[in-house]
């Protein structure tokens, strides 16, 4: 008999949020469950690493279950899960279910995201999930039935290497739900404001605000398609390089 298949999971909320724990509750039906998650939130904190402070791992028990919390960032996380805690390399990593959307531009700074992106960088079958709800009391029903189906489709079919999936979940009930598409990044980008207060002190300080802009007209775009009622599935690879501009700055006259 093969042995059971070894899920890894981890988040940015915080490995008490409802999003993680609902993710959990699916990943238990497709076999052996690691969660190894930050032990507050990490939102926003993209692919950082922890270099300048000491990183603690604290056994924690959730629902029965051992768990790790970590000190540091989402793939902190991963990078500790990996080296440290796993008895072997797991057969998939997920991530989320996020409090919020990471389409578009948000993967960049998506702490979701990172942790599924160092998963492929590990060459770990990883994906994503967010709902586009940010409540803490939103209703992760939708989500964990979308999430059971994209698990199930991973771990019988062969994922690209160097490829995760950002999959967002539209804050639909289900009967509206239209389906599932496999999308490209939208272009759109965030028009920053920031929102200068004074402290009890008299000292100025800044609060982050600002609106999401979409540039993107395309129908087969994420934002297109949680507009329109259907779950996005993004492939995402941690090259960065943009191969179709080489041989134009190949142009550039750059010899010393």
């Amino acid at each position: 008999m093969s042995s059971p298949k070894l899920i890894l999971v981890c988040n940015d909320d915080g490995i008490t949020a409802p999003g993680i724990r609902a993710l959990i509750a699916v990943a238990k039906e497709f076999g052996e469950v690691m969660v190894v998650a930050p032990d507050k939130p990490q939102s926003a904190m993209g692919h950082a690493i922890t270099i300048n402070s000491t990183l603690r791992i604290n056994e924690v028990f959730i629902d029965g279950q051992k768990e790790y919390a970590c000190s540091g960032t989402p793939v902190d996380c991963i990078k500790l899960a990996v080296n440290k805690l796993l008895p072997r390399k797991p057969d998939l990593l997920i991530s989320g279910i996020n409090h919020g959307s990471n389409a578009s531009i948000n993967v960049i700074y998506s702490g979701t995201m990172s942790a599924a992106m160092e998963g492929a960088l590990e060459g770990i079958p990883s994906i994503g999930f967010s709902l586009c709800d940010h409540s803490i009391d939103a209703d992760f029903s939708v989500s964990q039935t979308i999430a059971r189906k994209v698990i199930a489709t991973a771990l019988s079919s062969e994922m690209p290497q160097g490829t995760c999936l950002n999959v967002n979940i539209p804050k639909v009930s289900a009967d509206l739900l239209k389906g599932i598409k496999i999308c490209r990044q939208a272009r759109a980008n965030w028009e920053e404001e920031f929102d200068e207060r004074k402290d009890p002190m008299g000292k100025t300080y800044y609060w982050l605000t600002g609106v999401f802009k979409n540039y993107d007209t395309g129908e087969d775009t994420d934002i297109w398609a949680l507009e329109n009622n259907y779950v996005s599935v993004v492939p995402c690879k941690f090259d960065i390089t943009a191969h179709e501009t080489i041989e134009r700055l190949k142009s550039w006259k750059l010899d010393a």
